[in-house]
């Protein structure tokens, strides 16, 4: 891909605007691995994945960025071996019934890992108190050299069964709310961190290739709004007591407009001549 022109409006001391002439979508083979991350950002995001099973698309999953990281090495960004179209990942295991559904992402060697193996696992489940179905992604498992696994439980993130999972972040990290639950802390499972940045995904009645309408995690109590609430709370109670004091006033001034004369009647003593005055 050729950039023929750039022109950019600094609009704020850290905000630019850049407008880009992009005249043809040839990458060179030749080309560097940074350059080309560079131009998968001017072109944006990756679509999402599909797989199909017996001839019928069955999961939908995007993601901004998928990396994984080993107890304090640097994190591994999967996103391009996803994602990208030009090498597609392996997605054979992946296995889709009326009831679960598997996204098997079989990345092969990556760095110092061998036969890494990405799987989520999701199920179909009737509610008779919702009266519908939900999915669920039940747990994600990250298989590697061979024989090891790490396990993490993912029992909050679900959605109605016609709709798809929308998150910005699904993630094993505590800063994330920790959605990925390591199974057990006695197994390699504590060892590994995986985070899904803008994650999407849809098991079960996906249709014309499409997400359905998403179920995003966002809770209404996020910590900005409830602060916003109790803020408000406290400048309402103010404004309560405010108000009460100016009727209280008012119902003084009042009293003191409508009070009675009071009247001291002179004795009969003071009303008789002094006599000495006589």
């Amino acid at each position: 891909m050729m950039i023929k022109k750039i022109f950019c409006l600094e609009i704020l001391p850290k905000c630019t605007i850049c407008s880009y002439n992009l005249t043809s979508h040839y990458v060179s083979p030749g080309m560097s691995h940074s350059k080309r991350k560079l131009l998968q950002s001017l072109m944006g995001p990756y679509g999402p994945l599909s797989v199909s099973y017996n001839g019928k698309t069955c999961i939908l999953f995007k993601a901004k960025r998928l990396a994984i990281r080993y107890r304090n090495h640097t994190f591994i960004d999967l996103t391009e071996r996803v994602f990208n179209p030009n090498s597609p990942v392996d997605t054979k295991g992946s296995v889709c019934t009326k009831e679960k559904a598997t996204l098997s992402l079989r990345f092969g060697d990556v760095e110092d890992l061998r036969g890494l193996v990405i799987r989520l696992q999701m199920s179909n489940t009737f509610y008779e108190a919702a009266g519908q179905n939900w999915f669920t992604l039940d747990s994600v498992h990250i298989h590697y050299n061979w024989t090891q696994e790490a396990t993490f439980n993912a029992s909050e993130v679900y959605a109605p069964a016609t709709s798809s999972y929308h998150c910005q972040h699904v993630s094993s990290l505590h800063k994330y709310d920790t959605l990925l639950v390591p199974s057990s802390h006695t197994d390699t499972s504590a060892n590994w961190h995986i985070t899904f940045t803008d994650f999407q995904i849809q098991a079960f009645n996906v249709q014309s290739d499409k997400f359905a309408s998403a179920s995003d995690c966002a809770t209404f109590l996020t910590p900005a709004i409830l602060m916003g609430l109790v803020t408000s709370l406290i400048l309402l109670l103010v404004l309560a007591y405010a108000l009460h004091m100016v009727v209280h006033l008012k119902h003084i001034d009042r009293y003191e407009e409508h009070k009675a004369t009071v009247y001291f009647p002179r004795s009969p003593e003071a009303e008789l001549p002094d006599k000495n005055s006589l």
